[in-house]
């Protein structure tokens, strides 16, 4: 589709830009929404039991934090709907500045809230009531930065690769997530139970003061203004607007396709949650491996995760977007079995190969993944579409793998295979449902 603007040179050189623009503001959005989600699962993995459940201990204590960790992912479904009717009929951008608003907001509220020796019962309560609303967040967050991005591409062939920097974020917060807690748990274990854990929460409040300034300065998604002008058009040539609910719409119109949307993304949600949440568990609890030795094995591999992103884009661009998907999910099925083997042995240099070849194989599936589920949707449903996939696939494998993971670890001690086991049937539901989705988009 040829622009009205292309005619003028000073607008074309402008929306040359805007791609870039997106992009990065897409990048930076991101990431802060997934440094505060992920510093909650590092607190949930590390400190949450003993202050916000002391009264059960160990494994229970562990279970009742991720269980709070685990009410995020059952509100993002809400949060899909609502931003995703607010960004399928009002618009990308503002639904993605009240997401961040939100959730910066609360992430700063958890880092200033009581335990339970100061209140007592109201504390878990209070807890769980701001992961709900920094679940439904995060709900609307992830769908609209991919649009953003993507819809801003002026090429078909490139939206994978721009969709994939909004992937970018995962990984850049991982990695800030990861670097605040290294400097906290650093302290002595009484100075972090006592405070040192809030500092990565309040850090948030400088992270929202510049994410909202650069996600204000990003123009509307161009195939929302389209799709918007066709709406209004057609309003006027039947003297009546008559609007469809997009969730509804995406639920009659093509149930089968959403469904094997949600399945493609449980390996991108669920495999990270496993690594980067379950394995800090396992390693800390049940090999009790120290802490700074773990956080230092993720920090290396999230920043190798962070340069495959964006590789794996390209590569799945010049190989097609689903050999690519069905390549790196085939080689997911395997790769549990040699992480498992090396983290066993207790060595920083075996620890990082181990989690670092599991991640290389997800990393660049979820890289992928986004750009090619989006291309399913018409762009009149789109953000919906694609969040209700992603977060209802969130809600279901995200929340509760690494509470299904300690399961399997306290019923199974000394034996990892189970975990490996629930490792490979993530990774072999989505490389099925990649498999599938092609013909499903060709026939919705």
């Amino acid at each position: 589709m040829t622009s009205i603007a292309a005619t003028n040179a000073t607008p074309s050189k402008a929306s040359r830009h805007q791609p870039v623009r997106a992009s990065a503001a897409a990048f930076v959005g991101t990431m802060i929404e997934w440094y505060d989600f992920y510093i909650y699962g590092m607190a949930a993995a590390l400190v949450f039991g003993k202050l916000f459940f002391p009264t059960s201990t160990g494994f229970y204590g562990t279970l009742a934090s991720f269980g709070t960790f685990a009410v995020g992912f059952f509100a993002r479904p809400l949060g899909g709907a609502v931003f995703g009717y607010i960004g399928d009929r009002i618009g990308r951008k503002k639904s993605l500045v009240i997401t961040l608003l939100m959730m910066g907001t609360v992430t700063v509220l958890i880092g200033l809230l009581p335990t339970y020796s100061s209140i007592g019962v109201w504390a878990p309560i209070a807890l769980v009531a701001l992961r709900f609303i920094q679940g439904i967040a995060v709900g609307g967050e992830w769908g609209g930065a991919v649009l953003m991005a993507s819809e801003h591409s002026p090429d078909q062939s490139k939206r994978t690769f721009l969709a994939s920097f909004a992937q970018l974020g995962s990984p850049a917060g991982l990695i800030l997530a990861t670097l605040m807690f290294k400097l906290v748990t650093s302290f002595d274990d009484a100075a972090f139970l006592d405070w040192a854990w809030r500092v990565p929460f309040l850090f948030s409040a400088l992270l929202l003061a510049i994410g909202f300034i650069i996600r204000l300065s990003v123009k509307e998604s161009p195939d929302f203004l389209d799709e918007q002008a066709r709406r209004e058009k057609a309003a006027k040539e039947t003297k009546a607007a008559v609007e469809t609910l997009p969730l509804k719409e995406v639920l009659k119109g093509a149930p089968g396709l959403l469904l094997l949307a949600i399945g493609a993304n449980v390996l991108g949600i669920a495999g990270f949650y496993f690594t980067n949440t379950f394995m800090l568990v396992y390693t800390t609890q049940y090999l009790h491996l120290q802490r700074g030795l773990v956080l230092n094995c993720l920090l290396v591999v999230s920043v190798m995760q962070f340069f495959i992103t964006p590789l794996a884009a390209l590569i799945a661009s010049k190989i097609g977007n689903r050999r690519f998907l069905v390549l790196t999910s085939a080689l997911s099925v395997l790769t549990p079995y040699a992480m498992f083997t090396l983290v066993d042995t207790g060595s920083l240099f075996n620890l990082t190969i181990g989690i670092g070849l599991a991640v290389l194989c997800l990393g660049a599936y979820y890289a992928v993944i986004a750009g090619y589920v989006s291309d399913c949707f018409p762009t009149r449903i789109r953000y919906t579409g694609i969040s209700m996939a992603y977060q209802v696939s969130g809600a279901i494998f995200g929340g509760l793998t690494p509470m299904l993971g300690t399961i399997l670890a306290e019923k199974f001690q000394g034996h990892w295979w189970p975990l490996a086991l629930l490792f490979s049937a993530i990774s072999l539901l989505s490389m099925l449902c990649v498999f599938k989705l092609a013909a499903q988009r060709r026939a919705a």
